[in-house]
Parts: C-alpha cells; structure tokens; sequence
C-alpha cells in the first residue's frame, strides 16, 4: 500500500532466476554434511576413536570429498567405506542440491577389537 492513500501498488517484476543472485554453500558447511553422513553409517566406535571428519572442495557446483575416519578391526573395511561414499553422496546431493563426482574415504586408524579372553575377564 501506498503511505497515506490505502491504496495497493502491483509489485515489480521478479528478474529472471539467473539474474537474481545466487547462494554460496560455505565448504566447511559441506565438510560437516559430509561428516555426519558418514557418522550415520559407521558402526559405534570405540571411546578413543575420532570422530569422522572431512575435507571439501567447490567448484561451479561440484563437491569433490575427502572422509577421515577410523574403524574397528576386524570389519569388513571395504564394505565401511562403500557405505560412507554412498550416504556422504546421496546426503549432500540432497541437502545442498551440488553434483558429488568424488567422495575418497581415508581411513586413518583401525582400533583392534579386545581380545575375547579379555572381554570376558580371563587372563591367558
């Protein structure tokens, strides 16, 4: 409405979507996507294991990812980081709508599981 007179004036045209701007996706807001995507697939971790981390790259709407983590041993380590490229992927993908050509999976520490004897509070 107009001050004063009561009246409503129409609003201006929108610009076309390629002119009105655009939104930037910081990289450490990818990283942590990426980060707590692989978080949801990984089995619990021992309590001095670190938790996943990664590291991103952007460029013109591509995320190229790296995901550091460790695992307990022994596991299938292969199939683990097959499950962390696929949800880091389809997470980021759909979260923040960018193309995912690479996601590398680093592991960086395996943490033995104890030994059965010890687990069951026997001495050998």
């Amino acid at each position: 409405m107009s001050a004063g007179t009561g009246v409503a004036r129409p609003r201006p045209p929108l610009a076309p979507p390629g002119e009105r701007g655009a939104l930037r996706i910081a990289d450490r807001v990818v990283a942590k996507i990426a980060a707590q995507a692989a978080r949801e697939v990984l089995p619990p971790l021992p309590a001095d294991a670190a938790a996943p981390h990664a590291t991103v790259v952007v460029h013109h709407r591509a995320a190229r990812i790296r995901v550091h983590l460790e695992l307990g041993y022994p596991c299938d380590i292969g199939a683990h980081c097959a499950a962390v490229r696929r949800q880091v992927a389809e997470r980021v993908r759909a979260l923040v709508d960018m193309e995912v050509p690479e996601v590398a999976v680093e592991v960086e520490r395996l943490h033995p599981a104890p030994a059965a004897d010890a687990v069951h509070g026997r001495a050998g």
